[in-house]
């Protein structure tokens, strides 16, 4: 079967596999390597696609495994490059042979970055949700520096990921490995702000629960003894409702919260954009968060409010809490 299938290549290419296979053995991997490109062009210009992404992902892993870190990187990369000239779509399968050829590249290889940066660009193939790669590329890579302890970038692939579990694991091992005690709030508060401004608040809500479940140093709630945990709890309830007046009432609750980052303001003024319809502020505008939802709140009522939108124009703590109070 084996004999039949090699008999059916054009005489050029077989010449080129046996000499490949011969250079293979015989350790000459720098060889190897130029080989695996000649039958690259000769294959893509005979649009063999999926023989080629085959013969190009056993080549990265063969060269990536005897250490031949910048060749095997190059073949890497031209698997994307037959990727994206197929116009293969997105699938686990692909993605998975993405991950592992980029977790054998080493992290100072120059090429390892090229990689990923093609990698990620060609899973946003097709899906205007994913400018930014495609979520479950993002979750693999984050797991990969993870364990390279790369916590900087594995936060940012989390961030752009549906692994909300897997991020607040991480998140959890860097506070109690890198951070004050005093800041055990702080990791969570602002992955869920981010994830809100990224419009998945699904993950974030995943996030934070696993997140407050699995730290040692959090006990359980809610209510929990920390405001800034409630506020995020609060907020994400409010989220989920839709409700502007209830989350004027929580910012203007948890001020001093929302102070403790010059960054929340930003993150909640994008926030009441996404998900209460707030207009994004003027430039002159000094009213701030606050100021710039009150004005939304005010240009939303009319003469004709009926009875329920008279009670939101007019929201209570109580209300906002509905069994519980806020801090």
């Amino acid at each position: 079967m084996a004999e039949s299938s090699q008999s059916k290549k054009p005489h050029g290419v077989q010449r080129v596999l046996v000499k490949l296979d011969s250079s293979v053995k015989n350790g000459n991997y720098y060889e190897a390597h130029q080989m695996y490109r000649t039958l690259y062009f000769r294959y893509l210009t005979q649009k063999k696609y999926g023989e080629l992404l085959e013969l190009l992902f056993d080549g990265a892993k063969l060269l990536l495994q005897h250490d031949q870190q910048t060749s095997g990187a190059d073949l890497a990369n031209l698997l994307v490059d037959v990727l994206v000239k197929s116009e293969t779509e997105p699938s686990d399968f692909h993605i998975s042979r993405l991950a592992q050829l980029f977790s054998m590249v080493r992290p100072e290889v120059a090429e390892r970055e090229v990689f990923l940066g093609s990698a990620l660009r060609w899973s946003s193939h097709g899906n205007a949700h994913f400018t930014n790669g495609h979520p479950s590329l993002h979750q693999a890579i984050a797991q990969i520096f993870w364990r390279e302890k790369n916590f900087v970038l594995a936060r940012y692939h989390f961030l752009h990921s549906r692994d909300g579990t897997g991020f607040a694991t991480m998140l959890v091992e860097l506070h109690r490995t890198r951070g004050f005690a005093t800041e055990v709030d702080l990791f969570i508060a602002q992955v869920v702000l981010q994830y809100l401004c990224l419009q998945n608040k699904q993950t974030a809500n995943v996030a934070f629960q696993s997140y407050t479940t699995q730290h040692p140093a959090i006990a359980k709630g809610p209510p929990y003894i920390l405001p800034l945990l409630n506020f995020i709890f609060f907020l994400l309830k409010t989220v989920e409702s839709g409700k502007l007046a209830a989350f004027t009432v929580l910012c203007e609750q948890y001020q001093p919260c929302i102070k403790r980052d010059p960054s929340y303001p930003q993150y909640l003024d994008k926030i009441a954009q996404i998900f209460f319809g707030v207009p994004p502020p003027r430039q002159q505008n000094s009213g701030g968060l606050l100021g710039n939802i009150l004005q939304s709140l005010v240009n939303g009522l009319g003469d004709n409010l009926d009875s329920d939108e008279e009670e939101l124009a007019r929201p209570s703590t109580s209300r906002l809490m509905e069994t519980e109070a806020l801090d």
